[in-house]
């Protein structure tokens, strides 16, 4: 159902009223304070779970909100595919389709089919005879992740099985559903790329320990900020444009003959504030109609933040660049970045869509195609069991950006 924008040509002269998307349970992206200078009270609602739409859906009438904004966990998407049909004049940032990735890795597969983005090799079965018969006759490895949410939390989802007696000792032991199958391929790092605008506003390599294959700090691997290739900002770019999303993240795998591909990609991953104090600053000027100033973030600035200690960058707020003219005003010296922003990305808004591309109908797979009956250990895990993992893509720990 096409929604009206909360920015049409009739309102620009008026902000428009804004509310922050609180979650019981779920750790929470965005503060008021990441939206510093906005003139208007900034309303904030909460879902709390259960039989709370219809209340939900009266509380963000009642506040008269037109923009909603916040991440929606895997476990809340689907309700809130139908919350958002029920609000057709509210805007949600991101919007559904944006969050489209985040619910789950075949929408992931999904997504990134469509849109010709690299993936692994991936098989994915609703039917479990089918899963099955498919294990017994494929090359081995093959890795096997959980699907629900976008995340490897950590890696410790994802398996690596080398014949058909662990692939299905596996399948029993964690009862995965769908089955969700890759083709192992080795690699030297992943690089987690984060873009705001479609422009990359941070990006680090994550190397495995020696002799491993995961690559998540949590598993012992390291990281460090230096030399990204552009071949994985590139792919991130892509991925963001095909998404449409104000802020995005891409975790592309590096084989050891330099071929990417996209492992993981959402709209929600773990961040420094600095990082959410960007995004606030890009969702203002681009729901001001740019009557709000655009932040300048300049490409490779990671390079000179990765330098500091990651216990004072999760304290620092509000870090603003100037550019060159202005650097030389301040300081007669024009000092710049080792590396310049001649490469482009600039930051640009994104577009309105009206329709929806990936409606429930067609592509909740999970329940659309389930053809067998699910035990209990199957079934989707309740809200108490995720509220942990419902945080989008990251690591374990959240000492990275």
């Amino acid at each position: 159902m096409p929604h009206k924008s909360a920015l049409s040509t009739a309102k620009k002269s008026k902000l428009p009223k804004l509310g922050l998307l609180y979650l019981d349970h779920v750790l929470r992206f965005f503060d008021k304070s990441n939206f510093k200078g906005w003139p208007d009270k900034i309303e904030t609602v909460v879902y709390h779970w259960g039989n709370d739409k219809e209340r939900f859906i009266k509380e963000v009438k009642r506040k008269k909100i037109e923009v909603l904004i916040g991440n929606i966990p895997a476990t809340a998407y689907e309700t809130f595919r139908e919350i958002a049909r029920e609000l057709p004049e509210v805007q949600f940032v991101p919007s559904m389709d944006a969050q489209f990735a985040n619910k789950s890795k075949e929408n992931v597969t999904h997504f990134c089919e469509k849109y010709n983005l690299p993936i692994p090799k991936t098989r994915i079965f609703y039917d479990q005879d089918e899963g099955r018969a498919f294990l017994r006759n494929t090359e081995y490895p093959k890795i096997i992740k959980r699907s629900y949410g976008p995340s490897n939390y950590g890696g410790y989802y994802v398996h690596k099985v080398d014949s058909e007696i662990e692939a299905l000792e596996l399948m029993a032991e964690k009862k995965y559903y769908p089955l969700y199958i890759q083709d192992f391929v080795p690699m030297k790092a992943d690089i987690r790329v984060m873009l705001i605008g479609h422009k990359p506003v941070c990006a680090f390599w994550r190397r495995p320990p020696e002799g491993e294959w995961l690559t998540n700090t949590s598993q012992g691997g390291s990281m460090d900020y230096m030399n990204v290739p552009k071949e994985a900002l590139e792919i991130a770019v892509r991925a963001s444009k095909a998404a449409n999303a104000e802020y995005w993240a891409c975790d592309v795998a590096v084989s050891y003959d330099d071929q990417y591909s996209i492992l993981e990609c959402a709209t929600a991953f773990a961040a420094f504030p600095y990082i959410r104090d960007w995004i606030g600053q890009y969702l203002m000027w681009k729901l001001s109609a740019g009557r709000m100033r655009c932040p300048h973030i300049p490409l490779y600035n990671w390079e000179e933040l990765g330098k500091i200690s990651s216990s004072v960058l999760r304290t620092m707020r509000h870090i603003h660049f100037g550019r060159a003219a202005e650097a030389q005003a301040m300081t007669d010296t024009a000092e710049t970045f080792t590396r310049m922003d001649k490469e482009g990305y600039p930051i640009v808004d994104t577009h309105d869509r009206y329709e929806e591309e990936w409606p429930s109908e067609v592509w909740n797979r999970q329940d659309n195609y389930r053809t067998q009956p699910i035990s209990s250990e199957q079934s989707v895990e309740t809200v108490d069991q995720l509220q942990a993992l419902d945080t989008g893509i990251e690591d374990t720990t959240t000492s990275v950006h």
